[in-house]
């Protein structure tokens, strides 16, 4: 579907008279303004040297191993893989030997908090929740993130390239995500992934019936919740219907005053030559003046048209099945359940909607919600064909992921279930990427793909390995011979020694 139709975009409209054999501005086009709005993407604009990588066992992510095989990418891109008989190397290109070293996909976490909740924990420095309302569909996560969090610096060293950026859980809809790059700089435009689908943070549960029942507000239960869900996603809907009338009535409008000024134009036209003048055309007036622009309603209204993606906070299997109805009712979808430690009970449901689910392999307990988990859990929606994939939500698992594939792994073999090494880096790699809606654009390495490619030591699924190297969009972001993030270190990490790695 087209995004949704901007109001700005709407009065600029509204001016202009064309004949239907004009070209009449799209009022739904999106507005590039729009921080959210998913605007036609600049290009890279990278500029590198072409560079192979020569040597290393590489595993792309789909499924396939090449050994010795062969990675190679220019200006941001990926322009061949394979093994290393089969692929020849450009003439000119940087050649890097990677022998005896790992080469993936670079990680991609789908729920992290790092920027809106940096480090240094403090309360100046807490800006996840907008927790003056129960619904803030309008904030975006993007606008209190901090580009200099020394977190970041960690995450890359781990091999992760691409974040998601959510606001917290106090609310039941917390706001726009913010999908980003690990291009460590001073801006979020810098970091920022063009060509990203919109993201939607809402939650269920415990959070926002705590959070608000404590002030003797709603929602102060989970039915609560529920009926805060339905409120707003009906409210949006009857604001997208006034936009569709608008619409309807703007564009009857346009054709009116066509005719109008054609029918002037010819009735002036006989007047200069004496003809009888005829009826005076009808005047249309001026153009519907359009509604009100709501941010809040547009968000959800864009959720409705399919055009943002929904990232749901949700233990319970019984709660994820009543979002699953209430997703209907309104006629959107939701694309990943997070945490979900209790999804291996609808497992069958899950795959039947195509619904992805975004989790860690152990954590439990510190909740009571989270209590009914297991480590098996993604082990059996893998093995019912479930999207799976392994967030961090922690500045701290973040530097592990890797590690949390290994263990979930574990668990599921340990439970009769064939889980391969492919499986397992698909759950921190070419999983998450479809969570956020980007696998056609990295996740794997495939040819035409960004060039987000990690080199480790060795298989990254043991804990003595490390990241050699990380490469953003082709460019080298971290090597492990410096010991710390190129382009982006931030004022935390002055006075560190060059050679210390983290």
């Amino acid at each position: 579907m087209r995004p949704l139709l901007p109001l700005l975009t709407f009065a600029l409209a509204c001016g202009a008279a064309t004949t239907p054999a004009e070209t009449t501005p799209d009022p739904v086009a999106a507005d590039p303004s729009l921080p959210w709005s998913r605007a036609e993407a600049p290009p890279l604009a990278i500029e590198t040297d072409v560079i192979a990588l020569v040597g290393a066992e590489v595993r792309d992510g789909a499924g396939h191993t090449f050994a010795p095989g062969v990675v190679i990418f220019d200006d941001g891109r990926l322009v061949a893989v394979g093994a290393q008989d089969d692929v020849a190397i450009p003439e000119g290109a940087t050649t890097i030997d990677a022998s005896a070293k790992v080469i993936t996909p670079g990680i991609i976490d789908t729920h992290s908090h790092m920027g809106v909740y940096p480090q240094p924990r403090a309360r100046a420095h807490s800006d996840g929740n907008e927790a003056t309302s129960p619904t803030t569909p309008e904030v975006y996560a993007g606008d209190s993130f901090w580009p200099q969090d020394p977190a970041l610096t960690r995450a890359l060293q781990a091999g992760v390239t691409t974040i998601q950026v959510l606001p917290g859980s106090a609310n039941l809809i917390g706001g726009r995500g913010a999908t980003l790059k690990m291009h460590l700089g001073r801006t979020l435009r810098e970091m920022r992934f063009w060509g990203a689908p919109d993201t939607l943070k809402m939650a269920c549960g415990e959070n926002p019936k705590r959070v608000y029942g404590r002030r003797n507000s709603s929602p102060s239960t989970r039915m609560g919740n529920v009926a805060g869900y339905r409120a707003a996603y009906q409210a949006a809907r009857e604001y997208g219907q006034s936009l569709a009338d608008w619409q309807h009535n703007h564009r009857l409008w346009q054709i009116k005053r066509a005719t109008f000024e054609r029918e002037t134009e010819a009735r002036e036209e006989r007047r200069e030559n004496g003809e009888a003048l005829g009826d005076r055309p009808d005047d249309p007036g001026p153009a519907p003046t359009p509604p009100t622009r709501d941010l809040a309603k547009e968000t959800l209204w864009s959720v409705i048209e399919g055009n943002t993606l929904v990232q749901m906070h949700c233990y319970r299997a019984d709660e994820m099945a009543n979002m699953l109805d209430v997703a209907r009712e309104f006629g959107f979808s939701i694309r990943s359940f997070h945490h979900a430690v209790e999804a291996y009970k609808i497992r069958d449901l899950l795959h039947a909607e195509n619904v992805s689910v975004s989790t860690w392999t152990d954590w439990w307990g510190f909740k009571l919600e989270a209590y009914d988990a297991i480590e098996e859990n993604i082990a059996l929606l893998h093995e019912e064909g479930v999207r799976v994939a392994l967030h961090s939500d922690s500045p701290n698992l973040i530097q592990r992921l890797n590690q949390e594939a290994a263990k979930a792994m574990a668990a599921g073999r340990r439970a009769g279930i064939a889980i391969s090494e492919h499986d397992a880096l698909s759950w921190i790699t070419r999983q998450p990427a479809w969570v956020l809606g980007i696998d056609e654009l990295t996740g794997t390495l495939e040819a035409g793909k960004m060039a987000d490619v990690v080199v480790w030591s060795g298989s990254p699924f043991s804990v003595y390995t490390h990241v050699e190297q990380v490469y953003v969009d082709g460019l080298l972001r971290f090597d492990h011979r410096d010991g710390v993030a190129r382009g982006g270190a931030t004022d935390f990490e002055l006075g560190q020694n060059e050679t210390e790695s983290f």
